[in-house]
C-alpha cells in the first residue's frame, strides 16, 4: 500500500499543482501525468515491493487503486497531498529509489518526481500563480530549490536535504544525473514536456 497507493499520491501531486490541477482525480484524466504515473507505478515502484505473501497480483493491485484515484466522488485534493512533502517524499519516493539503486533498477521517473518537487517549491505553478507555502520546512525548501535553480548545480538539492535523500540516494551520482537531466528539462521545455519525455523513453 504505502509505494502504490501513497507513492502514487507523492508522484502526481507536484505536477498536478505546478499545472494548476487541483484533484486526483482531475490529475488522473490528464493526458500526461495519467501516464506518467502509470508507467512509473509500473516501471519503478511496484517492482521494488517485495513479494506479497498472498500471490497478489501488484499490476492489477494497481489498476484498481488507479480506478479509485479517479474517481470524482472521492474529491481527493491536490493541496492536501502536496502538504509536507520533507515528511512524506523519504517515506513513500525515497525507499523505493534506494532498493532500485541497490538493486541496478530503473530511477529515471522517481528522480523526476524529486525535480518535480524541487520545482514546486521554488513558490510558482507553472502559470505563475503562488503555491501555498504548506509545508513546515518550507522557507528552507523554497531557498533550496530557488539556490538550485540559480546556482548551477540542481544536485543540491540532494545534497542539502540529507534528512530528505539519506546517504544512498543523497550521494549517489546515478540519481543525481537522472535528478539534473530532469530539472534541465523542466525549466528548459516544461512540466508536461518533461513528463512526456519519460513517458517516450524506452523501457
Amino acid at each position: 500500500k504505502i509505494r502504490i497507493l501513497n507513492g502514487g499520491h507523492a508522484s502526481l501531486c507536484y505536477p498536478a499543482a505546478l499545472l494548476d490541477v487541483e484533484y486526483v482525480h482531475s490529475a488522473m484524466e490528464h493526458p500526461v501525468i495519467g501516464p506518467f504515473l502509470d508507467k512509473l507505478e509500473r516501471t519503478e515502484l511496484i517492482p521494488t515491493v517485495p513479494a506479497v505473501p498472498d500471490g497478489t497480483n501488484l499490476n492489477e493491485y494497481w489498476d484498481i487503486i488507479a480506478t479509485r484515484f479517479a474517481n470524482p466522488t472521492i474529491d481527493d485534493t491536490i493541496g492536501r497531498n502536496t502538504y509536507d512533502g520533507a515528511s512524506r517524499q523519504p517515506k513513500f519516493i525515497v525507499p523505493p529509489a534506494s532498493d532500485a539503486l541497490q538493486a541496478g533498477g530503473k530511477i529515471d521517473g522517481l528522480a523526476l518526481v524529486s525535480a518535480l518537487w524541487c520545482r514546486y517549491c521554488q513558490g510558482t505553478t507553472e502559470s505563475g500563480k503562488p503555491v501555498p507555502s504548506t509545508d513546515p520546512q518550507w522557507d528552507r525548501l523554497q531557498a533550496l530549490a530557488l539556490q538550485a535553480k540559480k546556482g548551477g548545480d540542481p544536485t543540491v538539492w540532494l545534497t542539502e536535504l540529507n534528512d530528505v535523500y539519506g546517504d544512498l540516494v543523497g550521494s549517489s551520482k546515478v540519481f543525481a544525473a537522472a535528478f539534473t537531466k530532469a530539472f534541465d528539462k523542466i525549466e528548459a521545455d516544461g512540466v508536461e514536456a518533461a513528463m512526456q519525455e519519460y513517458i517516450d523513453a524506452a523501457e
